[in-house]
Parts: C-alpha cells; structure tokens; sequence
C-alpha cells in the first residue's frame, strides 16, 4: 500500500464519519420536531377538556424519548418545547430543541 493510497483511504473514512454524526445530528432534529408537535397536539386536547395540559404534554414527551423543557398555555393555545440528546462522538454530546403551538381551529 503507498502513501497516497493510505491518505485516500484515511480521508474517505473521515467524510463516512463526519456524514454519520451529520446523520444523527438530523434525526435528533427530526425527533424534537416530532415530539414537540406531539406534545403541543396532546397538550391543546386536554386544555379543551379540561385537564391538565402541561402533565399530558409532558408524558406524551417522555414516552416519544425527549424532555419537555416549556410549556405554556396562551389563551386557549399550548405552546411548547421539546428537547432530545444526540451524542456526536467526539465532540461531544448536544441538544436538539424544537417549539411547537397547537390550540383549537
């Protein structure tokens, strides 16, 4: 194996890693997109129920694997924000968030 075969194979390694961490960095997004839209949709059917919004937002968000960081009620909306862990490797582990409203039509 020469040199130059050995640099080629060390820089495809590096773009296969650093297109995993950018995979995972994505799906984390991905999952606090969802979990916030989930939360916000259980948190404005239990609002329009009666119930305790924040508490069902809340489970709803630790059963899709996130945490439910903000939950706020305005008017007859909910409003609220989702945040999931990703752990990149070696640079460390990040939080992905997202913010989602829902309320009545």
């Amino acid at each position: 194996m020469t040199v130059t075969t050995a640099f080629a194979v060390a820089a495809i390694l590096a773009v296969a890693a650093a297109a995993l961490l950018v995979g995972r960095a994505a799906v984390a997004a991905h999952s606090a997109r969802s979990a916030a839209d989930l939360t916000a949709l259980a948190g404005a059917h239990a609002l329009a129920e009666g119930g305790d919004a924040c508490a069902v937002a809340d489970r709803v968000a630790l059963a899709n694997g996130a945490h439910l960081s903000v939950c706020t009620i305005d008017g007859h909306d909910v409003v609220t924000r989702a945040d999931t862990v990703v752990d990149l490797g070696l640079f460390g582990t990040r939080t992905a968030s997202a913010v989602a409203r829902a309320g009545p039509v």
